[in-house]
């Protein structure tokens, strides 16, 4: 026997295998348990979410001879003949290739006779919206009068394209999508009838990815089954079957977004696209996590994130503490216009890149929500004393020498910069734009926070701001952490791949602002960094 999807397989045979519309299933089991059975019926709601199924299970209900309850007993001969789809009594149209005038008077016809077996004839007629106006003329009277012993089941997914006198003569019911919770709990149960295994990640996420349809989920999961059969099915192996990604490349996306590093940003995205991702879906998932984002920096209860795991929660807060929401907003923004415009687009990677530039550097757009990250830069700026170049510098200047002295107390004079810099410094500081771009990104940050300074001996000194720096100088210092050495000699590894030279690094933390202002000089602004950082 040929195999069968377990969608089809799996068609709820009672009541109480229909999840999520209990709203629904409630209404006409008291129908029928009162013998008050409608003559037409208007199943409406987005595809996969039980039209169908329920149809087809109310026609057996209303028609078996051995009714057990309100549900159908699968073992008369009407049930069976319904089941197989031979029986006479219960007839399914299409309504996409089946929607002329002629396919409508051919029902208005037959429904002239009675049943030869069983109380009711049952027209289910599928994606009614596809009929034509004069089919839907056609099919007003019978509709609207039809004999006792008759009932039709309007099915649609476009319910706002049927005209009011159609829905005017039915019992409406609107199908709703199904919550990742009922549809994890239904794949658990089916996986346990047919004796497979699967990790609960890996359950919910197909879940997730279903998007509130039960027929979508099911058919997610015979993909994902076949991918390594006879297996216990693991998160991983959804990942590789549906294109998707794991939420700690989301994670570390959007750290390198909220720190403006493009060129992790896009390798991040070009490791993905090289693995076989889809960029659609990766988008789509992304945009998703800022959802998950922004709901973690603005509610207190996060159980409103429900298809995180424990740590990867933790990790979110984590992150949006380092952003603000207004960013967060732009974020979300900005892939929700790229959703729209990849769609159709013959290169849906370069504009999911611009996407990301933008991100990164919000300077690039014109728009109002990217000028409050602009204006937080250059108040940062302001703040520690960086003149600026260009349009207004006269008044920053001004502003900044008139700045010398704030509430009282008096600004700290930078430190005078050495007059002889030994040239292997000097050649990891000309570089440290492109030492920053190799370093690993979890470690970036640490290396990132910290200013190239001199050292007494000659070595290269990473000086860090009490106020600002103090958790990444105890990371880089604590040595009872496992990763205690692992920022350093990840720096120290990149500088020799790219300099030549082993080079020796001490870290200090200031005392105080004053003590990192005047104590140790910033080599860059000696050499420039005119290295331009390369992709």
């Amino acid at each position: 026997m040929s195999y069968t999807a377990m969608y089809r397989k799996f068609r709820p045979a009672r009541f109480e295998d229909v999840k999520g519309q209990d709203h629904i299933v409630t209404t006409l089991k008291n129908q029928i348990k009162s013998d008050r059975i409608g003559h037409a019926y208007l199943f409406c709601g987005t595809r996969g979410t039980g039209k169908t199924s329920v149809a087809k299970l109310f026609a057996k209900a209303i028609n078996c001879e051995n009714r057990n309850g309100e549900d159908p007993c699968m073992e008369c001969a009407s049930c069976k003949a319904i089941q197989s789809g031979s029986s006479m009594n219960v007839v399914e149209i299409d309504a996409a290739s089946n929607n002329g005038v002629d396919n409508i008077r051919q029902i208005v016809e037959e429904v002239q006779y009675p049943p030869t077996e069983g109380r009711f004839k049952v027209y289910i007629i599928d994606e009614v919206h596809m009929l034509s106006i004069g089919a839907f003329n056609a099919l007003l009277k019978t509709l609207e009068e039809p004999p006792s012993y008759v009932v039709f089941i309007l099915a649609t997914t476009e319910v706002h394209k049927l005209p009011v006198t159609i829905l005017s003569r039915c019992q409406r019911y609107d199908f709703k999508r199904i919550s990742v919770d009922d549809i994890a709990a239904r794949i658990e149960e089916l996986l346990g009838i047919e004796g497979l295994e699967a990790e609960s990640d890996a359950v919910r996420y197909v879940a997730k990815a279903a998007d509130g349809s039960m027929r979508d989920a099911l058919s997610l999961l015979d993909q994902c089954l076949a991918f390594n059969f006879g297996k216990k099915l693991t998160y991983q192996m959804v990942l590789d079957v549906l294109g998707a990604v794991d939420s700690a490349v989301y994670s570390n996306m959007v750290r390198a977004i909220i720190a403006g590093d493009v060129y992790t940003s896009i390798k991040l995205l070009e490791d993905a696209v090289m693995e076989g991702r889809e960029i659609s879906q990766f988008v789509s998932d992304l945009t998703w996590y800022l959802r998950n984002l922004l709901l973690a920096k603005t509610s207190d209860d996060m159980s409103i994130i429900a298809d995180m795991s424990r740590e990867a929660l933790e990790r979110l807060v984590d992150e949006a503490r380092l952003v603000p929401t207004e960013s967060i907003i732009r974020y979300i923004r900005v892939f929700s216009e790229l959703t729209n415009q990849i769609r159709y687009a013959s290169n849906k990677r370069v504009l999911t890149e611009i996407a990301v530039v933008k991100l990164c550097k919000p300077e690039t757009e014109a728009t109002a929500d990217s000028v409050i990250p602009r204006i937080a830069s250059i108040e940062d700026k302001l703040e520690n004393g960086v003149i600026m170049s260009g349009v207004g510098a006269g008044a920053v200047q001004a502003g900044a020498v008139s700045g010398d002295v704030a509430d009282g107390k008096p600004k700290p004079k930078p430190a005078a910069l050495p007059k002889s810099v030994p040239d292997d410094i000097k050649a990891v500081v000309e570089n440290w734009r492109k030492i920053l771009g190799a370093v690993d990104i979890s470690h970036r940050m640490f290396a990132k926070n910290a200013k190239p300074s001199l050292g007494a001996e000659g070595e290269l000194l990473l000086v860090f701001s009490k106020e600002a720096c103090r958790a990444h100088f105890e990371c880089a210092e604590d040595t009872t952490k496992a990763h205690a050495e692992q920022n350093l000699q990840d720096l120290k590894n990149t500088i020799e791949q790219i300099v030549g030279k082993e080079i020796s690094i001490k870290t200090v933390l200031a005392e105080d602002e004053v003590h990192y202002e005047t104590d140790y000089p910033d080599l860059t602004k000696m050499f420039g960094m005119t290295v331009v950082e390369e992709d």
